[in-house]
């Protein structure tokens, strides 16, 4: 008797490894807010803030709103996420993160507040390497 071989899959599988493959418009979603949720627990641990302030719909205090745009502009410019994106998982409007990436953006002139913002740079990009592809 001789034993059959196995039979393979029909038709064709999808390698998710593959250059090329995106997530749904759903999954993405879910994705970015994902990491803005993450985003918004390191700097909170950063700058020694409430994660739960930065997360409080409406204004908040000067020191808790510069921690916020400073994680929105890292998660727009560096996580490459979109403003829409960024507003979404921040629970803010896409003109708020555009706000706050602008704000941040001529704030960067002073070199102190530079250094500062270059070092969650770093750490947002170390921590989400992996996920730089969505």
């Amino acid at each position: 008797m001789s034993q059959a071989a196995p039979k393979e899959a029909e038709g064709p599988t999808q390698d998710v490894s593959q250059a090329g493959w995106q997530p749904t418009a759903k999954r993405r979603d879910e994705i970015s807010v994902e990491i803005c949720e993450c985003l918004i627990d390191i700097v909170a641990a950063f700058f020694a803030v409430s994660s739960k302030e930065l997360r409080k719909a409406g204004r908040t205090a000067v020191p808790v709103s510069r921690v916020r745009q400073i994680a929105m502009y890292v998660a727009h410019v560096v996580l490459q996420l979109t403003q829409a994106e960024v507003g979404r998982g921040f629970g803010r409007d896409r003109t708020t993160v555009l706000h706050a990436c602008q704000v941040i953006e001529d704030m960067r002139d002073d070199q102190e507040f530079d250094r500062v913002v270059q070092v969650v740079e770093r750490i947002a990009h170390a921590a989400f390497r992996n996920r730089l592809d969505i």
